[in-house]
């Protein structure tokens, strides 16, 4: 089963591809951290980005098409995959589909979660975890059952991270619309994509998911 998970920042996509890896084995692939392992690992086209991102520039589609394109030669690959973060423009959608025929791979479903944006935000410029453990709280659904203390650890230091703020969400859902957005309608018209509120509960979600793979 190979499927991308498609949303705005935010909208939980880790968090349910987290869930899939642990409980059907599948792969999760992240355009980041496919990256970081081909440096890492000083491939050749790991070494071709890595002078590229030392230069200061950003990694162009070719070179994240070809580090796709090695991980998916992986064995654990053909497990089932789900790609998270890419394709995310028309011309990367496309060079996936010709990168997959060539493999004798097929994409079994696009999956997106639909979110409000205001709700969004607020549930995004909300959130903060503790500095020692990470436990995760947010100022209005979830704070620590003492105040300043973690409940899991007992820690009181805390930090929220520098782009959870109400501008920078917004900037992020418009970069995701103007360009990710697009990408729906090629899937759309291959029958692939379904449609979930991704402002359900974590567990809603998931189950709307399962309910598509086991479809």
């Amino acid at each position: 089963m190979n499927l991308i998970l498609l949303g705005p920042p935010g909208a939980g996509k880790g968090t349910q591809a987290s869930r899939l890896v642990k409980e059907r084995g599948m792969v999760q692939l992240s355009t980041g951290d496919m990256l970081r392992a081909a440096v890492s690992a000083g491939t050749p086209v790991g070494i071709e980005a890595k002078s590229v991102m030392d230069a200061g520039k950003l990694v162009s589609d070719e070179i994240v098409n070809a580090i796709l394109s090695e991980r998916l030669d992986a064995p654990d690959a053909r497990a089932g995959f789900i790609l998270d973060g890419y394709p995310r423009t028309s011309a990367q959608a496309f060079a996936l589909d010709a990168m997959l025929e060539t493999k004798g791979m097929t994409l079994d479903h696009v999956i997106e979660l639909e979110v409000d944006e205001d709700a969004l935000t607020d549930r995004i410029t909300g959130r903060f975890t503790c500095g020692t453990c990470g436990e995760g709280y947010h100022d209005r659904h979830k704070l620590p059952a003492v105040a300043g203390v973690c409940d899991v650890c007992g820690g009181t230091g805390f930090k929220r991270r520098p782009d959870d703020n109400a501008d920078t969400v917004r900037t992020r859902m418009a970069e995701y619309r103007a360009k990710t957005a697009p990408i729906i309608p090629h899937y759309s018209q291959q029958g692939l994509v379904t449609r979930i509120d991704g402002m359900a509960d974590m567990d809603t979600v998931a189950a709307s998911i399962d309910m598509v793979l086991d479809g």
